[in-house]
């Protein structure tokens, strides 16, 4: 008994399964071994760096890791310079002015070389993160702590400590929580895309 040919709409309708599907896998390929490669495409791609100069100097100044401010950054403005929150965080640091003006205050930056009001100048933008960086940096034990802190407040993490809470197990804000996976992994990321740091080949 022969069997009828499919028609041309069964046809059409397989195709319209199979090529998406074929599309992702190809796709979801292709990122997994751009993420997974330490190469200048995966660097630019997925773990992309500017102001490196700048980054690594004020990571210095301040004791911090430029490859754990590459990853707020990156998390925090997706590299955009002008970037503001409906809170008032301003550029590639989302960094509030109060917190820049509370570093000036505190003496961890010099107001007159880099102005608290010109958040959206990356220079000075970098300048203030880092140093909040280093601020929570000297007055909390763990990375963990530290940016979820960045995110949160210290005055946040300070008091789930205080009530016996361990971070990230006790992080109290679903946001938090979710900043905290995002930054660990660009981190974790950033650190495979740079084994020799930022600024090197």
């Amino acid at each position: 008994m022969r069997h009828a040919a499919p028609r041309r709409g069964e046809r059409l309708l397989r195709w319209y399964r199979v090529v998406p599907v074929a599309l992702l896998a190809l796709t979801l390929a292709v990122v997994a071994v751009v993420a997974s490669s330490p190469t200048s495409l995966g660097r630019l791609l997925v773990y992309p760096v500017d102001h490196e100069d700048t980054i690594v100097a004020a990571s210095e100044r301040h004791g911090v890791d430029p490859l754990l401010v590459c990853a707020v950054i990156k998390c925090e403005s997706d590299w955009d310079e002008n970037a503001h929150s409906a809170a008032g965080a301003i550029g590639l640091m989302q960094v509030m002015p109060l917190t820049a003006e509370t570093m000036a205050a505190l003496g961890y930056v010099d107001a007159d070389t880099w102005d608290p009001d010109a958040l959206t100048n990356p220079e000075v933008n970098i300048e203030y993160g880092c140093a909040y960086l280093g601020y929570l940096q000297s007055h909390l034990s763990s990375l963990d702590e530290v940016i979820a802190a960045y995110n949160a407040g210290i005055g946040a993490v300070q008091g789930w400590i205080a009530e016996g809470g361990t971070i990230p197990d006790d992080v109290e804000f679903a946001e938090t929580r979710v900043y905290l996976d995002r930054v660990r992994n660009a981190y974790e990321g950033y650190q495979g895309a740079y084994p020799d740091g930022i600024g090197e080949s």
